[in-house]
């Protein structure tokens, strides 16, 4: 079974897409902010991250260079899943190290399809 952490501040949108991935058979762990993600990819070692952009303490550009840097942490696939969709904030996004990036709202299947894809490499 996959392990996926799950990093939003909006509590909500944190257990809609936790409780969507458990539906679909992975093992889940949750944050509400960057610092908090980071100690969680070194206890929990997931197999992929999905971070919001816009967050308290630290946003999801620099959780994700800091996991990119972190030698236990590079391999990590991360998903940024965001309301932040302009092709700047993709371009962003992706120069920081995701792997990577959906646009909020999205539909469930193409969050799926994306992390499935992820997984599969």
């Amino acid at each position: 079974m996959s392990k996926i952490l799950v990093v939003e501040d909006s509590s909500t949108q944190r257990e809609m897409i936790a409780n969507l991935l458990k539906n679909n058979q992975f093992e889940i762990s949750t944050a509400s902010n960057g610092l908090e993600a980071i100690a969680q990819a070194q206890s929990f070692r997931p197999d992929l991250i999905i971070t919001d952009i816009i967050m308290p303490q630290m946003h999801g550009y620099e959780l994700c260079r800091r996991l990119r840097e972190n030698p236990e942490t590079w391999h990590i696939n991360i998903v940024m899943c965001s309301a932040k969709s302009t092709k700047v904030d993709r371009y962003w996004g992706f120069r920081q190290g995701a792997n990577a990036y959906v646009a909020k709202p999205f539909h469930p299947a193409d969050l799926l399809d994306t992390i499935k894809e992820l997984l599969c490499k």
